[in-house]
């Protein structure tokens, strides 16, 4: 057993014991100490060696993933328990987290829809019209699949390995990455193939271009941002989102339901504020597996 699992095992049981804390509670602050954990295994540095420095860098590494600022003082919370627990044992004499700052509520963060929004903005597309079902694959690849708005515009059928479980992702810096899909990916972009693309009359150039507008060309940036803006009001949305909104949203549900961090921070295709090493190596199947089991679209 390392070092981290028997502190991690032992804080377990003061939280049960010592402090009384509901199973739910205890889950908690176990899933935010373990994401501490992750970070810190990928650097080898032991509970003991952890100085405030790495957790400056550890929570910015949860602001660059666009953690709404609740889920990132929950987490900072639950890691403040922790090195308190290491002082009541005695096995610190100094708390690292101590001038760690909770994130202001005020501050300026990316907007965070709730998984029943997201429903809401994908029941209200109209299926009446031709491009309905474009628009509900659309919807549902950005948030399944944690997308830039650029990478879904430029999105194509030799991307898609659906028998495989991933499609393949040129993001920033023309790096290519395998992201997970979901079957409800897969589902929505074949209804709209089959009951819309196949019809169409497409422009030269764009035969392997999966999202089209309805003159058979590839949709621009601005139209996915007017989608969004139109189904916005219509369900009385009070919150200004975009596309990116739901790759926020994407990596605050996976976070919060327990994924791991690494692994999110590789599905987003972000580099590591201090290096980029840790995340080339990562097992593809192991990626896949965190997705599946931790994104909401796969929960029956």
């Amino acid at each position: 057993m390392s070092t981290w699992d028997r502190y991690i095992k032992d804080f377990v049981s003061f939280l049960k014991i010592e402090k009384g804390l509901a199973e739910n509670s205890v889950f908690a602050y176990q899933n935010d100490v373990n994401k501490l954990r992750e970070f810190c295994d990928d650097k080898k540095i032991a509970p003991t060696a952890v100085s405030f420095d790495h957790l400056k860098e550890f929570v910015a590494t949860l602001y660059d993933l666009g953690l709404s600022a609740r889920t990132q003082a929950r987490i900072i919370s639950g890691i403040k328990q922790f090195f308190i627990f290491l002082l009541v044992e005695d096995i610190l004499s100094d708390d690292p987290s101590e001038l760690l700052e909770m994130p202001k509520i005020g501050r300026k963060l990316p907007e965070i829809l709730s998984i029943e929004e997201i429903d809401q903005l994908i029941s209200a597309v109209d299926m009446s019209k031709t491009e309905g079902h474009r628009n509900r694959a659309i919807i549902e690849t950005l948030y399944s699949c944690g997308l830039r708005v650029s990478e879904l515009v430029n999105l194509r059928f030799s991307d898609l390995f659906f028998e495989e479980g991933f499609i393949r992702v040129i993001g920033k810096g023309n790096k290519e990455r395998l992201v997970p899909v979901s079957k409800s990916v897969e589902k929505e972009i074949d209804l709209y193939n089959t009951h819309i693309r196949c019809h169409q009359k497409i422009q030269s150039g764009n035969e392997n271009i999966v999202f089209l507008n309805r003159r058979g060309a590839q949709l621009t940036r601005v139209m996915i941002f007017t989608i969004i803006k139109d189904l916005s009001a219509a369900i009385g949305l009070r919150k200004s989102i975009s596309p990116h909104t739901f790759r926020h949203s994407f990596a605050t549900h996976m976070i919060e339901g327990g994924a791991n961090l690494r692994a999110v921070q590789d599905m987003l295709g972000h580099e590591s504020i201090t290096t980029t090493e840790i995340y080339t190596h990562l097992d593809q199947r192991f990626l896949r597996d965190a997705i599946i089991s931790f994104h909401p679209r796969n929960k029956e």
